[in-house]
């Protein structure tokens, strides 16, 4: 691998990390502390993703489930390490076994069974996101609880007196 191709990158992404996350003292504890994801689970994910598309030739397709599955973990922590968001994106922790699954059904023999399992996670997982979501902008709103108050009573009388189709 080209050292140019590996440190330029490296170089762009601490000079961000000191210009825009720069709380206290860049120390290797502090960056070992708020970079421990990409440092150690998203590589390890990745290396099982080279593993497969690489090393064997595309026959070990049980490589593609624990490399999902620890890319999508590695993503949800470093993201919430950096932003603080381990309220917001633990569902991430959810949608991860679905990742992992759906690698391998896409890169398999696309096994129907696999969906089921894939669309109960998936589907959990976007409807936690949904709720955190709604929930945080409910929350942040001044006049939240009246504007919902309103709004569900307006569905509802539409509902009620809404013409009858025949």
């Amino acid at each position: 691998m080209n050292r140019k191709s590996l440190l330029g990158p490296l170089l762009i992404l601490a000079g961000i990390y000191l210009f825009f996350f720069h709380r206290e003292a860049v120390s290797i504890g502090g960056l070992f502390g708020n970079f421990w994801a990409t440092l150690f689970i998203i590589p390890l994910g990745l290396f099982f993703h080279w593993l497969y598309f690489s090393l064997t030739e595309r026959r070990g397709i049980g490589l593609l489930i624990p490399g999902g599955i620890l890319f999508t973990v590695g993503i949800i922590c470093q993201l919430s390490t950096l932003f603080d968001a381990w309220g917001y994106l633990w569902p991430g922790f959810i949608l991860a076994p679905a990742v992992g699954l759906f690698e391998f059904y896409w890169f398999g023999n696309r096994n129907k069974w696999l969906l089921i399992p894939i669309n109960i996670l998936g589907v959990m997982s976007f409807l936690f996101f949904a709720i955190i979501l709604f929930g945080s902008l409910y929350n942040r709103m001044i006049w939240g609880q009246p504007v919902l108050a309103v709004a569900l009573i307006c569905i509802g009388a539409g509902i009620m007196f809404a013409p009858k189709k025949r």
